[in-house]
C-alpha cells in the first residue's frame, strides 16, 4: 500500500488549505501541492489518495487547469470537489458544461445512493454549492449518487476505480455532512487508517531531529509565544541537554511579557535560557522607520546580530566538551512559509522573520520541526508533550511584536502608550471570560490625531483601534462580536488611563480582504 501523504491539488480554490486541515482533523497526514505539478510528479510522492480542489476557472473554456486522464488510471483513490469534480467529469468523456441554473450558498440536495462515498447520508441534505458549471452526464462506469435542481451530477463514484466527485464543498461547516463524506472518502473508501495525531507527529519529528543533529549543540529562538515554545519542547524531547534557549527582548513586547516569559518557559520546560535584553538596539534601528515591510527586515537583521552574540556565548560553554552549534531551532509554521511566498504561485503577503535567509547569513542550518502544522495542531502537539495551557493557550503574537501595531514611526513614547492599552484590553478579556473565546486579540496605535474633550479641555491625542478575530489558523478570519458593555467599559478605561489617547474605535473587518495585523 501506498505509504505517501493525501495529496490535495489546488486548482486555486479560497478552500484548498481548508481541505487540507480537514484531512487531518480525519487523522491522516495531507500535503498542499499546485495544479501545475506534473502528474508523475504526483505519483512520484507515493499517494495514499488525492483530492482535487474548487477553483475560479470553467472547464470548458480556453486555457482552464486540465487533469491528465492518466491520474485516473494509476490506481490511486481520486476524490474530486466542484472544480476538481467537472475536471475529471470532463477527463473522462461526461457532458460538462453552464448549468441551467447556476447554485451558491446553502443548497437543498437529493442523495439518489447513500452509499460508498455518501453511506449514512440521509435523502435530503444541505450543502454549500458555488457553481455556474454543471455536469449533466456522469462518465462510463460511474453511477450517480445525488442531485439538485442545477446539477443533475451532484455527485458520483466509480467504486471498481476508486474514483468519487462530489459539485458541493463537503469542507467549509456550512455543509453539516461534510466531514463525514471526507472521512467516508478516506476510511472507507481509499481505506486509509488513522496515521496522524499529536503523538505521531511527535514520534516522527523526534527520530528526524535526532537524525539531523547528531550530538551538535543548538539553539533556539524563543519568543514566548505558542509556536516557539513547543517548537524547543519537541526538539528538547528529542536532544535534551544539547539544546539552549535564547530569549530576545527586543522592546516591542507585551507589559510586563518578558519576565514572564522567562519564569512561565523554564519552570514549564525546563530547558536552559540565556535572555538578552537588546530594547534599546532594536528601537535606534527602528528610529524614523514608517514602511512596514521595511520595519520586518530590520527587526529581522536585529535578530541575527543577537542571534550571532548569544551563539557565541553558547560556543564557549559548549567549547569544554569539543561540541559544535550547527543548529538554530525556529517555530514557522505552514501558514507562514504560504503568506512568505513559499509555496508555488503563492503571493508574498508579508515577510515573516523567520521564513528563509537567517540561518545561511548565520552559517548555522536550520531546525523546523512546526513547518508542516497548522496553530490548532501545534497546541496539540503541546499538550502532549506537558506544556501548561497558560503557555499554549496564548494568543498569536508577531515576531516584530508591537512594532507592527504601531502604524508610522515607532518612539518609546508610542511603545508605551501602546503597551498600556493593549494590556487593559487583553486583560479585560481575560477578566470577563472572552479571552479563550477569541483567537486573537490586540490593540494597533494609529498615525492620526483628533479633537477630544476631557475635563472641559479640548485634548487633541491619538487613537487606538481594537482588534479580536475569530479563526482556527489564521489563513481566514472573521472578527469577534463582543459584547458592546465590554467594548464600552475598555474603551472608557484606555481613554482615562492611558495618557495621550482620546478615541477607541473597533475593527470589524474580516480576512480576507484585510488581514488580521493592520501594518
Amino acid at each position: 500500500m501506498a505509504a505517501g501523504p493525501v495529496l490535495v491539488v489546488d486548482f486555486g480554490a479560497q478552500y484548498a488549505q481548508l481541505i487540507a486541515r480537514r484531512v487531518r482533523e480525519a487523522n491522516v497526514y495531507s500535503e498542499l501541492v499546485p495544479h501545475s505539478m506534473p502528474v508523475d510528479e504526483m505519483l512520484a510522492k507515493d499517494p495514499q489518495a488525492i483530492i482535487l480542489s474548487g477553483g475560479p476557472a470553467s472547464v470548458f473554456e480556453p486555457g482552464a487547469p486540465r487533469v491528465d486522464k492518466k491520474l485516473f488510471d494509476a490506481g490511486v483513490p481520486v476524490l474530486g470537489i466542484c472544480y476538481g469534480f467537472q475536471a475529471m467529469a470532463y477527463a473522462l468523456g461526461a457532458d460538462v458544461d453552464k448549468a441551467a441554473l447556476g447554485e451558491y450558498g446553502k443548497t437543498e440536495t437529493t442523495i439518489d445512493k447513500a452509499e460508498g462515498l455518501l453511506d449514512g447520508s440521509p435523502a435530503e441534505q444541505s450543502t454549500w454549492m458555488s457553481h455556474g458549471v454543471a455536469v449533466k452526464t456522469a462518465p462510463e462506469g460511474f453511477e450517480v449518487l445525488a442531485h439538485t435542481e442545477g446539477a443533475p451530477v451532484a455527485a458520483m463514484q466509480d467504486e471498481s476505480r476508486k474514483l468519487y466527485g462530489v459539485q458541493w464543498h463537503p469542507e467549509v461547516k456550512h455543509t453539516p455532512m461534510g466531514q463525514k463524506l471526507i472521512e467516508n472518502f478516506l476510511h472507507k473508501c481509499a481505506g486509509l487508517g488513522d496515521n496522524w495525531n499529536a503523538s505521531n507527529i511527535i514520534e516522527d519529528q523526534v527520530k528526524k531531529i535526532r537524525e539531523k543533529v547528531g550530538d551538535a549543540q543548538v539553539i533556539c529562538g524563543l519568543s514566548g509565544g505558542v509556536d516557539s515554545a513547543v517548537a524547543a519542547a519537541l526538539v528538547h524531547k528529542a536532544i535534551g541537554e544539547q539544546l539552549t534557549c535564547v530569549f530576545v527582548d527586543h522592546g516591542l513586547l507585551r507589559k510586563g511579557e518578558a519576565e514572564q516569559v522567562k519564569h512561565d518557559f523554564v519552570e514549564a520546560t525546563g530547558i536552559k535560557l540565556i535572555a538578552v535584553d537588546a530594547s534599546e538596539d532594536f528601537l535606534t534601528a527602528l528610529k524614523g522607520v514608517s514602511e512596514p515591510e521595511k520595519k520586518r527586515k530590520i527587526i529581522g537583521e536585529k535578530f541575527i546580530r543577537t542571534f550571532e552574540k548569544a551563539q557565541r556565548q553558547v560556543i564557549e560553554e559548549a567549547g569544554a566538551s569539543g561540541k559544535e552549534v550547527k543548529f538554530l531551532v525556529q517555530g514557522t509554521l505552514y501558514p507562514d512559509v504560504v503568506e512568505s511566498g513559499g509555496g508555488d504561485g503563492a503571493a508574498n503577503i508579508k515577510s515573516h522573520h523567520n521564513v528563509g535567509g537567517l540561518p545561511e547569513k548565520m552559517n548555522l542550518k536550520l531546525v523546523e520541526p512546526l513547518r508542516l502544522l497548522f496553530k490548532d495542531e501545534v497546541r496539540r502537539v503541546g499538550r502532549e508533550l506537558g506544556i501548561s495551557e497558560k503557555l499554549i493557550g496564548r494568543h498569536p503574537f508577531p515576531g516584530p511584536g508591537l512594532a507592527v501595531r504601531i502604524l508610522g514611526d515607532i518612539t518609546p513614547e508610542k511603545v508605551h502608550i501602546l503597551q498600556e492599552a493593549d494590556h487593559i484590553f487583553i486583560q479585560g478579556l481575560i477578566d470577563n471570560d472572552l479571552y479563550n473565546k477569541v483567537w486573537q486579540a490586540g490593540v494597533v496605535l494609529l498615525p492620526v490625531q483628533s479633537v477630544g474633550v476631557m475635563g472641559d479641555e479640548r485634548t487633541y491625542e491619538r487613537a487606538v483601534a481594537l482588534r479580536a478575530v475569530l479563526s482556527t489558523d489564521g489563513m481566514t478570519a472573521d472578527w469577534a462580536h463582543l459584547p458592546y458593555e465590554f467594548l464600552a467599559k475598555v474603551s472608557n478605561d484606555i481613554i482615562n488611563k492611558v495618557r495621550g489617547v482620546n478615541r477607541v474605535v473597533y475593527d470589524i473587518s474580516s480576512k480576507p480582504p484585510s488581514t488580521i495585523e493592520w501594518e
